[in-house]
């Protein structure tokens, strides 16, 4: 999940897909790629389980499968209060040290 989420490219086409079903050379044309590279992007999509594509003719057509986010999302909120409040401790010392020393 997190390798298909790594790349910008293919965070975009999954940003895009959120607002419907869109053709493989839609989802090329604003990245300026080739549909075999948006081809290659959205078979690891596909095998993160975040896209399904189907066929339409001589279309291919791909939709969000939301559901898989929802994990990670769950996954990612555990962690967040956990480096929260690691941030928090950080910014207590920081405001410790005297001004004069933070600005060296």
């Amino acid at each position: 999940m997190f390798h298909a989420l790594a790349h910008d490219a293919r965070r975009d086409m999954l940003r895009r897909l959120a607002s419907g079903e869109l053709s493989v050379g839609e989802l090329a044309a604003p990245l300026s790629m080739s549909l075999a590279a948006a081809s290659k992007h959205i078979m690891v999509l596909q095998r993160a389980g975040l896209i399904r594509r189907h066929v339409r003719g001589r279309c291919h057509v791909c939709r969000l499968e939301a559901g898989p986010l929802a994990s990670v999302s769950s996954w990612l909120r555990f962690y967040e209060s956990f480096w929260s409040e690691r941030l928090d401790a950080l910014a207590e010392i920081i405001q410790s040290i005297p001004k004069e020393r933070r600005q060296k």
